[in-house]
């Protein structure tokens, strides 16, 4: 049973929001972070797209693929479309040996509408999750048949954002197929409990993030009815060890649970306030002392 630290280049390089961190580039992302110790990174948009460019250019830096995000439309596509718009993803992140796709449903999200409130997002009722997560199932099934694992990342702005949305999810879906993305943030600003979701969905856990929260700027955008992108403007995002989030207790958590795999810091914020090497610097050294405290194993 091993840990591996990764990170995501968010920090450098936000795809959602480009000039937010325009003087920064993603190969500066890549060997600050392999500086700092992280062994892996998830794929950004601003990486090379064939996949032998993309194996080059990781090993360039010496740092792995730790997944990626897909982008994913079930909701509105049939299993043959949804197939389709994935498989040349999968294909790729099987080829450079990735420990799955990180998959949100994008086809309504207002994740990306700086223009509309996170609080307006769309939401489904619990039939409504328990069709999507039977048709996602069978998705899902294609691509672990594939040799790639399907994480689903809950995410804010989105269908799968509450910890209701996550339960439903997960109780309706096939778990030998659709696996759990924990992000440790996301499931915190969507108003979860982040241990009592863990500890209910630990055997579901194949990838985690680790992304602290700032709970007054949290309050600050539910109350004020700002987006999402206005949210990770203001700084409601955070490296481990900068936020409200006992880590301590996930990483116990995670321990109890025999977890072996990836942990990921996914911190996107203005690097104006938060310069990315320094941050992510102090995510990591946090992470470390969790492990420590926890007896995980970094490997």
């Amino acid at each position: 049973m091993s840990i591996k630290i990764g990170i995501s280049p968010i920090a450098w390089q936000n795809d959602d929001l480009p000039d937010l961190t325009a003087n920064y580039t993603m190969e500066q992302a890549l060997e600050e972070s392999r500086e700092i110790g992280y062994t892996g990174v998830e794929r950004g948009q601003r990486m090379p797209k064939d996949t032998d460019g993309l194996k080059a250019y990781l090993d360039k830096y010496d740092i792995a693929l730790c997944g990626g995000w897909c982008s994913g439309a079930t909701l509105v596509n049939d299993f043959d479309a949804e197939v389709a718009q994935i498989s040349a993803q999968v294909e790729q992140f099987k080829a450079l040996n990735a420990p799955c796709i990180v998959y949100a449903e994008c086809s309504n999200t207002i994740q990306g509408d700086q223009g509309t409130p996170v609080n307006d997002r769309p939401t489904l009722s619990r039939d409504e999750i328990k069709a999507y997560a039977e048709k996602l199932s069978e998705v899902a099934k294609w691509s672990t048949d594939q040799g790639m694992p399907v994480a689903y990342h809950h995410h804010m702005g989105s269908i799968i954002e509450s910890e209701d949305d996550v339960n439903w999810l997960m109780e309706y879906s096939d778990p030998a197929a659709l696996r759990l993305t924990f992000d440790t943030g996301h499931l915190l600003f969507g108003g979860g409990d982040v241990m009592a979701t863990l500890d209910r969905w630990g055997d579901r856990v194949h990838h985690v993030h680790f992304k602290d929260v700032r709970p007054d700027i949290v309050k600050d955008v539910r109350d004020n009815r700002r987006s999402f992108l206005d949210a990770v403007i203001a700084g409601a995002f955070t490296v481990p060890g900068d936020g409200c989030i006992d880590f301590h207790a996930v990483g116990k958590a995670l321990k109890g649970m025999d977890y072996s795999g990836w942990i990921v810091v996914e911190a996107e914020q203005d690097p104006a306030k938060a310069p990315p090497k320094e941050y992510s610097q102090k995510g990591y050294d946090h992470i470390l002392e969790v492990l420590e405290a926890s007896d995980l194993e970094v490997g």
